[in-house]
């Protein structure tokens, strides 16, 4: 197990610090270590935990697309669209929109 994934699992049970980045952090660890479907299961939880986290869509849609899951990946990028609407974050909506219309 890598350091930082031990780290990051430590923080997510402890509760300290910023708890979403955290699951952010610790999902993404996971896609570098190549272990995509604990990342996307990581992604899954932490949408659970707060749907509002926007870069969590383009992330995890890019796993699930990865994964050969691209009904899942759309439905990540989607999702994130509505999300990134309803935040106002102009940059992540135009990332989001691309890889969804990138996805075919």
């Amino acid at each position: 197990m890598s350091k930082r994934l031990e780290v990051l699992q430590k923080m997510i049970a402890s509760g300290t610090g910023d708890a979403a980045f955290a699951r952010y952090a610790l999902a993404m660890e996971l896609k570098s270590l190549g272990r995509l479907e604990e990342s996307l299961q990581a992604f899954e939880a932490l949408r659970s935990f707060d749907a509002t986290y926007i870069a969590q869509y383009l992330m995890a849609g890019g796993v699930a697309d990865s994964l050969g899951k691209k009904d899942v990946a759309r439905a990540w990028f989607e999702q994130g669209i509505a999300a990134a609407r309803a935040k106002g974050d102009h940059h992540a909506l135009g990332e989001l929109e691309g890889a969804l219309a990138a996805l075919g």
